[in-house]
């Protein structure tokens, strides 16, 4: 009987899904003589043994394609939600339809929280691999995740565009780009479009001094800004009021601890109020008037540039190598023009941040663009 392995797509859509498909499924196929099967909507789909065969004619003609065909959710594998409402551990069940599949290995195709999942379920005895996607980049272990180029270039596309109305009307503009956490999507659009300010979640900013930064251009003769805001950027007095609070949950018991834990939380989850405050600042601080772009959703769409072709399809010829010499509980790392078996347990949970001392942070300063410190 043919080897057997399984592939789920989870987390947020990014563009290359389909061309890490195409590649695992080819390649297993033809240089392994693998079968494949794939669980719809991820780890909700593989619990429900809902699933496709991706056979040759299913893997043709998707390498172009946006999304990912398998489809998609976010989910828990230890909190996974019933259709009555209900919560259960579903490890134990996606441990029995792995069994019952007898499949070879399982691919699990995502971001930070799908490698939390999958280490979860090499834990409960499934031979899981993990290839790494994200537009956020912020996957640790991996030189890159495929999905960014494509997000970047989006973004660096509508920076492009935005110039043109700032500078005929004399504004402000404050374009948010996604990025969750972390700030490489939006330094790196915002070096490559030019913006005049970059402020990301790794340096708090000092709302004051992006303000001083986009007076002094005024002041040059250049009355129009471009600033460049990741989701997750924070001033610094947000910063300030989070560590009060943290230090205070320290010492807090009962009822204070957890009054303190919700107002933490809300501090942490109203980033909806950030970018248009960040905006109504600085109009009142520079005469300027100001607007708003959130770019959103349509970073993640459409097709993939050809970078992240190539990523997708390098890390999934791979992953099916990898698969293919026994190897499991890894994700598949991007190096250089290769790539490498890092063990699960070394990088779920661990946020890739961008270092304050990282080429692209110092060639924004040398080009004297405001960061907000």
């Amino acid at each position: 009987m043919a080897r057997t392995i399984g592939i789920l797509t989870a987390g947020g859509d990014s563009p290359g899904l389909n061309a890490a498909i195409r590649a695992i499924g080819k390649s297993a196929q033809r240089a392994y003589g693998m079968d494949v099967i794939g669980f719809k909507d991820g780890f909700q789909g593989l619990m429900l043994n809902r699933y496709v065969r991706l056979d040759s004619d299913a893997l043709s003609g998707i390498l172009t394609r946006g999304g990912t065909v398998l489809g998609t959710s976010r989910a828990r594998v230890d909190r996974m939600e019933l259709a009555d409402g209900s919560v259960m551990d579903g490890r134990a069940v996606m441990r029995e339809i792995v069994e019952q599949h007898d499949l070879e290995a399982l691919v699990c195709l995502g971001g930070d929280g799908t490698m939390r999942n999958a280490l979860k379920l090499q834990q409960a005895g499934i031979r899981v691999l993990a290839v790494p996607k994200t537009i956020d980049n912020d996957v640790t272990g991996t030189d890159v995740t495929f999905g960014f180029d494509t997000a970047m270039g989006i973004a660096t596309d509508a920076i492009d565009r935005l110039h043109s109305t700032a500078h005929s009307h004399h504004r402000i503009i404050v374009v948010e780009i996604m990025g969750h956490e972390v700030g490489w999507l939006a330094l790196g659009a915002g070096l490559a479009g030019g913006a005049d300010v970059i402020l990301i979640p790794e340096i708090p900013h000092d709302i004051e001094a992006v303000a001083s930064s986009i007076q002094a251009r005024k002041e040059a003769g250049s009355a129009f800004s471009i600033v460049a805001v990741a989701e997750g950027a924070y001033s610094r007095n947000q910063a300030s009021s989070q560590a009060e609070i943290l230090e205070e949950m320290e010492m807090a018991k009962g009822n204070e601890r957890r009054r303190l834990r919700r107002i933490l939380k809300d501090l942490q989850e109203d980033r909806s109020k950030r970018t248009p405050h960040l905006a109504s600042s600085l109009e009142t601080l520079t005469g300027l008037e100001s607007r708003v772009t959130i770019l959103g959703h349509v970073q993640r769409g459409g097709t993939p540039s050809a970078a992240d072709r190539l990523l997708a399809t390098r890390l999934g010829t791979a992953c099916a190598g990898y698969i293919a010499e026994g190897i499991q509980g890894v994700m598949v790392a991007s190096r250089g023009e290769g790539s490498d078996p890092v063990p699960l347990k070394e990088v779920a949970g661990i946020t890739k941040f961008v270092p304050l001392d990282h080429s692209w942070l110092s060639s924004a300063r040398r080009l004297g663009i405001a960061l907000g410190d």
